[in-house]
């Protein structure tokens, strides 16, 4: 009887000492070791996590926005409030960060819309509070991150 024993690449079996040799390969161009698949996979995902960041921190920025501007609950005013700074000043410094996340912008808002009315509209559904289809103001990036919209 002939065992397979699949042998796990180090990749699958200690991702961080395979970033660890990955490094010492690059700085030592010693590119015909480096395992290119991987590799590449890699810096994918790093460009995907960085827009799943802004598409997230902006649905959240839209919930609370909606919050603060339709469910009278004065209350909660000041915690919806800090969450809106917060998000502005965390979607600010990934733009900065990455400014061709700002091409992104548009795709990213519209689905972050989505998200965020859908979630708002069943926490509050049960209180009777009304919440427009659309993104009624201005949606460029200045006016989200800048423009209080309730006042």
């Amino acid at each position: 009887m002939t065992q397979t024993i699949a042998r796990k690449s180090l990749y699958e079996s200690d991702y961080l000492l395979w970033i660890q040799e990955t490094i010492t390969q690059l700085k030592a161009g010693d590119f015909e070791h480096l395992d290119i698949e991987n590799l590449v996979e890699e810096i994918e995902d790093l460009g995907r996590s960085q827009r799943k960041e802004l598409e997230s921190r902006l649905a959240t920025l839209l919930a609370h926005l909606l919050k603060r501007m339709y469910v009278n609950m004065p209350d909660c005013f000041n915690g919806w409030e800090n969450t809106i700074r917060e998000q502005r000043l965390q979607i600010e410094v990934l733009l900065n960060n990455y400014p061709s996340l700002k091409s992104y912008w548009d795709g990213h808002f519209s689905d972050a819309w989505r998200f965020a009315l859908k979630h708002t509209r069943k926490e509050y559904q049960s209180k009777g509070f009304n919440f427009p289809n659309e993104w009624e103001l201005g949606r460029d990036i200045n006016s989200i991150v800048n423009i209080d919209f309730w006042e």
